[in-house]
């Protein structure tokens, strides 16, 4: 019946008048949604605006800090990277100490840190060998004193390491003594002298079932003053301090059979700048 045919029949009596009223479809609630606001749209555009221009403004921050650091552009104080700087190792040695270093900053860095290698080896811990190494890579002013000041810290220290008078492990056990540079700075530097810091690690101990001075790691720093002679850097002062020294990880102690045998296979290395 539609609502014309209702209305006619009313006006009759037939029928008690009715009235139909057709709304339109409402929408579920979860569709109510409010409009659309033109100002907030804005508000959410400028805001992710905003945020691209501070990611890029950042990033060129970084950048230009990464130039800053690597000496482009700034003359204050900066860190030196740890990176090599590409130039070649040496290619000479004397008594098997890396020597003919360039007369450059970078040159004193890298005679610092071998010559931290040589002062910090097995090889100190025995008279004839210690006074080859000293001579090698000392100054001719101070070579004596050096010697000296040597043979008298060294003196007593074989027979509480461990080992005989001439540097010598006992049997069935195998003495460490190994310095390696991290990495170095410049505290001075001129043409012909130079004050050069190296920090390193240390492993020092006896490996062996029976060893009462397990092998240990240690971290220090060791201060040389170099001067130019000879076409070469050498060495009139040396200093050592403690640290810095990082947190231990977790790795696993590895026995003393493991750690006699990495000492045989791996060698040391030519440290450059």
């Amino acid at each position: 019946m539609s609502y014309g045919d209702d209305y006619d029949d009313a006006r009759a009596g037939s029928v008690p008048a009715q009235t139909r009223t057709r709304l339109p479809d409402q929408p579920s609630s979860q569709d109510r949604r409010p409009p659309s606001s033109p100002g907030r749209n804005m508000i959410t555009i400028v805001a992710v605006v905003v945020l691209l221009v501070a990611a890029i403004v950042f990033a060129n921050q970084a950048r230009d800090g990464d130039r800053d650091s690597s000496g482009d552009g700034s003359d204050g104080p900066r860190a030196q990277a740890t990176a090599p700087t590409g130039e070649l190792p040496v290619e000479g040695a004397t008594n098997g100490i890396p020597s003919g270093f360039a007369q450059t900053e970078q040159g004193a860095q890298s005679a610092a840190a071998n010559y931290a290698v040589a002062l910090g080896g097995t090889g100190m811990f025995n008279a004839t060998e210690r006074d080859a190494i000293v001579g090698t890579i000392s100054s001719e002013q101070t070579r004596d004193e050096l010697l000296e000041s040597l043979a008298a810290e060294y003196g007593g220290l074989n027979e509480s390491v461990g080992l005989d008078a001439d540097g010598a492990a006992p049997e069935g056990s195998t003495f460490v003594n190994r310095t390696l540079p991290i990495g170095s700075t410049t505290e001075s530097y001129s043409a012909t002298t130079a004050e050069i810091s190296v920090w390193c690690a240390g492993l020092f101990g006896l490996a062996g079932l029976d060893s009462q001075s397990p092998v240990r790691t240690s971290w220090f720093t060791m201060r040389l003053t170099l001067t130019w002679e000879d076409s070469d850097w050498k060495v009139i002062t040396t200093e050592q301090t403690e640290g810095p020294t990082p947190v231990n990880g977790d790795n696993r102690i590895s026995g003393a059979e493991e750690i006699a045998e990495a000492i045989e296979e791996f060698g040391g290395f030519t440290y450059a700048r």
